[in-house]
């Protein structure tokens, strides 16, 4: 049975600046960075205590372009205060959009990848 997604994978470039940016400035816990053999690493990242993880694969090694992958968007509670604690690790985050469904923001990430982090708002608001 099919309990949850386990990962996204997403092609870099360059596996170290995108794994200095997913845990740096998004603060993500490093789950594996292994030797896969061949030049190639098992470099997989996700948000603290997450079960889905992001895989952040060698794009040259699987003749993959880098950009390409999943568009990853993550849930936060408080996107105003997330977009401030982003920007104060470096990120470029423009101002937060504010719709019927929730309020989100992008940041730009290595490789041209956009992240978004978003906050529902509740029915009754």
């Amino acid at each position: 049975m099919i309990t949850h997604v386990a990962s996204a994978v997403i092609y870099v470039a360059d596996q170290d600046e995108a794994l200095a940016f997913y845990r740096d400035i998004l603060g993500f816990e490093v789950v594996s960075d292994a030797d896969m053999g061949n030049g190639a690493r098992w470099v997989e990242v996700r948000p603290a205590g997450a079960q889905t993880t992001i895989v952040l694969s060698p794009a040259d090694i699987f003749g993959r372009s880098s950009g390409d992958g999943a568009f990853l968007t993550f849930a936060s509670d408080d996107v105003d205060e997330t977009a401030q604690q982003l920007r104060a690790r470096g990120a470029t985050v423009p101002d937060v959009a504010r719709e019927p469904w929730g309020i989100y923001a992008t940041v730009a990430a290595p490789d041209g990848h956009k992240v978004q982090f978003n906050q529902r708002v509740a029915a009754n608001e």
